[in-house]
């Protein structure tokens, strides 16, 4: 938990401490004696990089799949596009907004219009339905979203990579690339059952974003056909510019007839990230300690085995003036960079096989798609728990070794 500045100054008064004192200066002798020693006990020395290494790579692997999914979302959302959802809800499946205050909102002043001098909005439906995965044959959900005329005016960034545009009145659909790619029936030209009914599919499209894995059609097309006439469960507009949205959050909360809140998707795709994030931070850190308490114990016996086989030369050292605190100091600092080693080890292995890994979780309404984000926080994180197993693990041995008898350390074979 600590920062990396503080670790930064711990390091420089440290590296203070062996350049200008003589205390220091033995303690860098002795580590220089146990580093240049480690190819005559490369076993142990491998326990310690190797155990640290796979704790240090199921953290990060599991810690990144929460970044992803963190980053996917936030990325679905922009600082100048408002989400409006019914007061007391969390999300777009349990919220409704009356036709009426749909077009009461877009009015507004805050609101951005094109050059037609129309709103640029999406009134949005979200449902969840059911298709055949890919891989497995079987049902998975995933989102069929209605939206709005506007809506490639209100997500420009969104390209059509192949067929078009469902027309609005129409049962088409369009299908997002990693929905068209694990789902059955969703290739351009195909068609699939949704209530009885069957549903052309004429485009898919890239957005970069969560919205890749769902289907879009017509609000209006899709209200009717699941009976959801007379509503929409979101309002997504474009802001005109810096202070639109406390202005549009005025107009709102001033009109009584209006039972909803505002705020921009970027902060709302945030939001439904939080939970799957904290849980698998809470997991990653469950299994990292589990990990952990094994790796330490590896630790201490490798460092034990290596304090039993220089049992004569510490001893010969004690004898000759140097202190307890250099040797406690020169264990801790060997046992620490074997312990960074493994951590770099387990980091790069972790970069290496998970970054832009493909994952798949369960969202509001559906499957989400979303690359693992193997991030330089996440790498550093890693590290500084490699640095606190090695810290711990090399603790008591050291603490052994500066106590041991230098009478019976002489005479030891």
């Amino acid at each position: 938990m600590a920062p990396w500045w503080l670790l930064l100054t711990a390091s420089a008064l440290l590296v203070a401490w062996i350049a200008l004192t003589q205390a220091g200066h033995q303690t860098w002798s002795m580590t220089k004696v146990g580093i240049t020693s480690i190819p005559r006990r490369l076993g142990a020395s491998a326990i310690v990089v190797v155990g640290i290494a796979g704790v240090v790579g199921v953290l990060i692997a599991l810690l990144a799949m929460g970044a992803g999914f963190e980053r996917t979302l936030k990325l679905t959302g922009s600082d100048d596009t408002a989400i409006v959802l019914q007061t007391g809800q969390k999300n777009e499946t349990g919220s409704t907004i009356s036709l009426d205050s749909i077009g009461a909102i877009s009015q507004m002043r805050p609101v951005l219009r094109n050059a037609r001098d129309e709103a640029i909005g999406s009134p949005e439906v979200v449902l969840s339905v059911s298709l055949p995965n890919r891989s497995t044959g079987l049902d998975a959900s995933l989102a069929l979203r209605g939206v709005g005329p506007h809506i490639w005016e209100l997500w420009p960034g969104i390209k059509i990579r192949e067929g078009r545009v469902f027309q609005p009145g129409l049962r088409e659909l369009i299908a997002g690339k990693d929905a068209s790619s694990r789902f059955s029936g969703l290739k351009v030209g195909s068609s699939v059952k949704l209530e009885g009914q069957s549903w052309a599919v004429v485009g898919a499209f890239d957005s970069g974003d969560a919205h890749n894995s769902e289907i879009w059609g017509d609000t209006q097309a899709l209200s009717s056909a699941y009976h959801r006439e007379g509503f929409a469960n979101s309002l997504i507009l474009r802001l005109k510019g810096p202070g639109a949205l406390e202005m549009l959050r005025t107009n709102v909360e001033s009109d009584p007839r209006l039972k909803v809140y505002v705020q921009t998707t970027r902060a709302y795709f945030g939001q439904q990230s939080e939970s799957f994030s904290r849980m698998m931070s809470i997991v990653g850190s469950a299994i990292g300690a589990i990990m952990a308490v094994g790796a330490i114990f590896g630790a201490i016996n490798a460092t034990y085995m290596s304090i039993e086989g220089r049992t004569r030369e510490i001893s010969t050292l004690r004898a000759l003036g140097f202190r307890r605190l250099p040797v406690i100091a020169s264990v801790l600092l060997e046992t620490m960079i074997l312990a960074a080693l493994g951590g770099t080890l387990g980091a790069f292995l972790a970069w290496a096989i998970f970054d832009g890994f493909t994952a798949v979780t369960m969202g509001q309404t559906g499957q989400i798609v979303f690359a693992l984000d193997v991030s330089p926080t996440l790498v550093c994180d890693g590290i500084k728990w490699a640095l606190a197993i090695g810290f711990v693990g090399g603790l008591i041995p050291a603490a052994r070794a500066a106590s041991q008898s230098i009478v019976k350390g002489l005479r030891a074979t």
